[in-house]
């Protein structure tokens, strides 16, 4: 089985939007990364949930030794991290009213289909499952249940089936990210990431015209976990979906962005960063 965390961010940003994120851990190391996790934030001394928006310099040394074990966890494939995030200037001009109220539905679905590069994981020949927890689900009553059925049909993909991934109904759950350190993590990493893209670091107080201390240490944070993620993936860039050198690698990579591009898009350059 495959355990699969998944968070979002910003839902609209200046310039990169529908920001999602999933953290990936294989059954067969399941119980060692869970207690591993939970003994380093125990002698880290993190008592509190551990979010990006919480950061400031007063947590930024623990922040920093917790990048250096996400790393690890990547770098030993333990786990594997996926971001998706779509880019504001490349718009779908002939979405219908109800496709738009279905963003989160529609993009999430692709996200999941897509992201980990499942069809090309399992060569054993024999089922694997998928466990997907989602932190809070932003949908009520039908469109809830009719998200929940997107991703139960996946198991009539093609690639799918052919490399025998399957989901069970009751393996598609809700979540708290205060009882998942998987999610945490991911909330850690992709906040930073959004931070980053929508330009989160040049925001300036109204009052002095100056950066705030947050602001700072966020930055600085952000710059270390980009240090990281390049000795994974030399040349990486952050607003690109990274890139591959042969089809395997969707799934083989530790880490890897989606920057998400409608198949018909019309190109607003009003919308992109100069």
């Amino acid at each position: 089985m495959y355990y699969i965390w998944f968070d979002e961010s910003d839902k609209e940003g200046a310039f990169y939007s529908n920001f999602y994120g999933g953290i990936l851990v294989d059954s067969k190391n399941y119980e060692k990364v869970i207690a591993m996790s939970k003994t380093f934030i125990d002698e880290c001394g993190i008592t509190e949930e551990i979010k990006w928006q919480k950061v400031n310099e007063f947590c930024y040394e623990e922040y920093k030794k917790l990048v250096d074990f996400i790393f690890n966890l990547l770098s030993e494939d333990f786990i594997k991290i996926r971001i998706f995030f779509r880019n504001n200037q490349y718009e779908a001009p002939s979405l219908t009213r109800e496709q738009k109220r279905k963003t989160y539905s529609l993009l999430y679905y692709q996200f999941i289909k897509h992201a980990f590069g499942f069809q090309y994981s399992n060569k054993s020949g024999l089922p694997k499952y998928l466990k997907i927890m989602l932190d809070d689900i932003p949908l009520k009553g039908e469109d809830k249940k009719e998200f929940k059925s997107y991703i139960y049909r996946l198991n009539y993909d093609v690639g799918f089936q052919k490399a025998n991934i399957r989901i069970r109904e009751s393996d598609i759950c809700e979540v708290d990210s205060k009882n998942h350190l998987m999610l945490q993590f991911m909330d850690l990493i992709l906040g930073s990431i959004c931070f980053r893209l929508n330009n989160k670091h040049k925001i300036k107080d109204a009052v002095t015209g100056k950066r705030g201390k947050r602001t700072k240490v966020k930055e600085k944070l952000y710059k270390y976990i980009n240090t990281k993620i390049r000795l994974l993936k030399p040349g990486f860039n952050i607003g690109e979906s990274t890139g591959i050198s042969k089809i395997e690698e969707r799934w083989t990579l530790p880490y890897s962005h989606w920057s998400f591009k409608p198949s018909n898009y019309v190109r607003d350059l009003a919308k992109a960063k100069k």
